[in-house]
């Protein structure tokens, strides 16, 4: 009798083990209404990413504003005669951009040659930093603009709108100037700098004037020479 216990203990105390074994792992395993996440970090929700770090801030009433809507203003295509600025010779009014610029301090640049085979199509006007840059005639202002080529910009157009006068290099805009905003001829709106790739220490205005055919589309115009335009102005 006795050996029969002892066998019986040894045939199912093994068993009872396996058994308590396979129901331990049955607890343990997820149920059909669950799935089984094993890389945490391929499936987390991506951060989302600033819109400043991807995308140029679009332009709004503020002075510091910028956007990216708006081409370099080297997309213009440059005057191919002197007709153009010659029928503006004596009927449009300028004044020299900068306080304290006299005519015969100008010189014209406005053909001379520039990096990857460019024209200048404009003139550059030698200045103190921080001197004052004016409105050259009445006009509504466009756009401000920072540019990889000329730093801190804006553009303006003149009182019918069929010309845009371009400020570039700016250390600054005077407070309070905004796209929209009119300003009268002789009006503060800037300060000379050398922002872009004007150089450092080369402080100067760099003013250009273009004919547009469409007012909306304000970078885009005939450029011509503002030299003539100031030579005899005030």
């Amino acid at each position: 009798m006795a050996d029969r216990a002892r066998a019986f203990n040894r045939a199912f105390i093994p068993i009872a083990f396996a058994a308590a074994s396979l129901f331990c792992v049955a607890c343990a395993a997820p149920s059909s209404n669950q799935s089984l996440n094993l890389n945490r970090h391929d499936t987390a929700t991506a951060s989302p990413v600033p819109a400043s770090s991807t995308q140029t801030p679009v332009a709004s009433p503020s002075a510091s504003s910028q956007s990216a809507e708006t081409p370099p203003p080297e997309n213009t295509e440059p005057a191919n005669d002197t007709t153009l600025v010659g029928s503006y010779v004596g009927r449009l009014k300028l004044i020299i951009p900068v306080q304290g610029v006299r005519p015969d301090q100008l010189q014209d640049t406005f053909m001379e040659a520039r990096s990857e085979g460019r024209v200048h199509d404009a003139i550059d006007i030698a200045a103190p930093a921080g001197a004052s840059v004016v409105a050259a005639a009445d006009g509504e202002i466009a756009k401000l603009f920072q540019s990889e080529r000329g730093g801190t910009t804006i553009y303006q157009y003149s009182n019918d709108k069929k010309l845009v006068f371009y400020y570039a290099h700016l250390q600054g805009y005077a407070d309070g100037l905004a796209p929209g905003k009119f300003v009268r001829q002789g009006e503060i709106i800037g300060y000379v700098g050398d922002t872009g790739n004007a150089g450092a220490g080369n402080y100067h205005l760099h003013f250009s004037i273009s004919v547009i055919p469409n007012a909306s589309r304000y970078w885009e115009g005939t450029n011509i020479n503002p030299y003539p335009l100031l030579r005899n102005s005030r």
